[in-house]
């Protein structure tokens, strides 16, 4: 049985930013993010949520498999910018933001190295702030596989800085 349309676009606005954020950290950069999250958002309204599902899991996981056919179809990888990660940050001083802006700069060309898998469990976990078991679900793999991705995701992005 599925959510009744008024209660799926109830979960749907709730949702929102988080689907967006998420769009964001995969695609990198506020165009396709938004692409990404509207195709998400239509796909959902098109076929429905299961009513026994953990709505933002299903809602993640529809976004990733989305974005991995769009990675497939266009064979090109983007990854979240300095953009986004200058915007969660406080501006304390001009040095602060200029040391900052650098560190953005290196974890941005650091990421543009990592995997896609690698990306998407650094953020589902880093950036989204799922556990081991959410992101396992997301992903649709077992836990232990999210743990060592995301143990080399980080040893590989700490090698890239």
């Amino acid at each position: 049985m599925k959510l009744s349309d008024a209660h799926l676009k109830q979960k749907l606005i709730e949702h929102l930013d988080q689907v967006r954020r998420f769009c964001f950290a995969l695609t990198g950069n506020a165009s396709d993010a938004d692409d990404l999250a509207q195709s998400t958002v239509e796909r959902l309204l098109q076929k429905g949520v299961p009513r026994d599902v953990f709505f933002a899991a299903w809602m993640h996981r529809v976004c990733k498999n989305l974005w991995i056919d769009q990675i497939r179809r266009t064979a090109r990888i983007s990854v979240p910018g300095a953009e986004m990660i200058e915007r969660t940050l406080e501006p304390v001083d001009g040095e602060s933001i200029a040391i900052d802006r650098l560190r953005m700069d290196e974890v941005a060309n650091a990421m543009q190295q990592l995997d896609s898998d690698h990306r998407l469990v650094l953020a589902l976990i880093t950036i989204e702030g799922y556990s081991y078991r959410e992101a396992a679900e997301i992903m649709d793999v077992p836990i232990g596989t999210v743990m060592s991705r995301l143990s080399r995701a980080r040893t590989r992005l700490l090698e890239l800085m």
